[in-house]
């Protein structure tokens, strides 16, 4: 039994998904690249996000997400998913962002992991479990800080409502212009 293909119109190309088929993987990643190369093209026309906005629409793409999937699935496939649901609203984001980490003038070996970045603005953190430990929000802060960004989400996927999952990170966000 195989699914249908699902044909997903995005802006100046067509994307075809096979979901049960092995390449998966290269499909995600051909359209998270292509998304970013959208947003660019489109940053030309429009204005830049706030922060605000940029959290606003991912909730958003998050909340639609949990309302088809719910909870009790892996931290990986709610990636996969939101990712889908960002490229769909026309958001650009970077999986598994590589941000390397300054100690006393030197880079240590060991660079830090993004879950998502999107609009370029703002991290997400995803989770799926039971509780967030108590270190889940100063360990976002920390990485803020060490990628000079000013808001992050931690969305935990693992609720009943995802309004319940929901915790905003800040380090020192500017205002918003009116």
């Amino acid at each position: 039994f195989q699914l249908p293909s699902l044909y997903l119109k995005a802006s100046r190309f067509h994307i075809t998904l096979h979901p049960l088929e092995a390449d998966i993987e290269a499909t995600v990643a051909s359209n998270e690249r292509r998304g970013a190369e959208d947003a660019e093209n489109r940053r030309g026309f429009s204005r830049t996000m706030h922060e605000n906005e940029v959290s606003e629409r991912i909730i958003g793409a998050a909340i639609e997400v949990h309302r088809i999937l719910g909870p009790g699935l892996l931290e990986s496939v709610y990636e996969e998913a939101l990712c889908h649901e960002l490229h769909l609203r026309g958001l650009a984001f970077v999986r598994q962002q590589s941000v390397p980490i300054p100690y006393r003038g030197i880079r240590l070996g060991t660079d830090l992991r993004l879950d998502l970045l999107v609009e370029g603005k703002v991290i997400v953190d995803l989770k799926a479990k039971e509780t967030l430990s108590p270190i889940d929000k100063p360990k976002l802060l920390t990485y803020l800080r060490l990628s000079n960004k000013h808001l992050g989400l931690i969305l935990n996927f693992h609720v009943e409502l995802l309004r319940d999952g929901i915790s905003r990170v800040v380090n020192n966000l500017p205002e918003q212009p009116k």
